[in-house]
């Protein structure tokens, strides 16, 4: 096969995801101070998005190197499983973010553990069997009249993972719009206490609402355009279109490790300290709120 750069700059967005959440996921796995159901969906995110990763450059790989039906079922499967566990990841997040303020008193017990793997169990399960339809026979490569922008997934797949993402955006927007609600809530009643000024209030408020806006509005302008592809497009339309949708959305999760690990005090500090040379799992920690990450 001739060589498609938007192939090229996929395997390059691979190689870079798949960087940034291994470290990310090695930082989790070997600190046992981040066992915390904030950080295990933390950890779930990442695994997703390393998978994610792994997948563009085998799919890259296989295609130019090793071409098989087969093995094009396999990568393809491993993408739809990756990119739906990442997004419900973020779903998962934006729950547990939700209940740390709305149930503040409660957060911290062993409900929430229970809670935070039955999340787990749900979000792997589903996407799991999402990858491995294509690999259990619904595909297209029979009948290529029932291909969608995405070979070898059938079109009615495709709808069906659209569909999903749609009812997962809808939820996570509702969630953080009472987020919204509860935390300017919250701040005025600070300030309320301790006799702030009116603009220290404002001035809290507003940095709240922006950063739920930059990691909804970053969601959204990643992976609408391809949802919204996927449900109007053919496997007729040029391979163009599939790609320039395609591209954005993978770069959500080259963003999520910004977004929702290095951006965490906990996490940073073992990063300096493994930098430093002078790393120790065993050093404490002060415990946070998902709603402080």
């Amino acid at each position: 096969l001739a060589l498609n750069p938007w192939d090229v700059i996929l395997c390059i967005s691979g190689t870079i995801i798949s960087c940034e959440n291994a470290i990310v996921v090695v930082v989790i796995f070997y600190t046992p101070a981040f066992r915390a159901p904030m950080f295990l969906l933390i950890g779930s995110l990442a695994t997703a998005d390393l998978l994610a990763g792994l997948g563009l450059i085998l799919h890259f790989a296989f295609v130019y190197f090793i071409p098989s039906e087969a093995v094009s079922l396999l990568t393809v499967g491993l993408l739809v499983t990756s990119f739906t566990a990442s997004v419900s990841s973020l779903l998962t997040i934006t729950i547990d973010r939700y209940l740390s303020l709305y149930n503040a008193l409660t957060y911290y017990s062993e409900r929430t553990v229970t809670r935070t793997y039955i999340m787990l169990i749900l979000t792997w399960g589903a996407s799991i069997c999402y990858g491995l339809l294509p690999i259990m026979g619904w595909n297209c490569l029979k009948e290529p009249s029932t291909c969608s922008i995405v070979k070898p997934l059938t079109k009615n797949h495709l709808i069906i993972l659209s569909v999903s993402f749609f009812m997962v955006f809808a939820v996570m927007l509702q969630l953080y719009v009472q987020i919204c609600k509860i935390v300017c809530r919250h701040a005025h009643q600070i300030a309320v206490q301790r006799h702030f000024l009116a603009s220290s209030h404002y001035v809290t408020t507003r940095k709240g609402i922006a950063t739920l806006a930059i990691i909804l509005g970053t969601f959204a302008s990643c992976w609408l355009p391809f949802a919204i592809y996927c449900l109007l497009g053919d496997y007729s339309y040029p391979a163009l279109y599939t790609y320039v949708t395609l591209l954005p959305a993978t770069y959500n999760s080259m963003i999520n490790p910004v977004i929702y690990a290095f951006r965490n005090q906990e996490i940073q500090k073992v990063l300096w300290t493994v930098c430093c040379g002078c790393f120790s799992s065993t050093m404490p920690f002060r415990s946070r709120s998902p709603s402080d990450v």
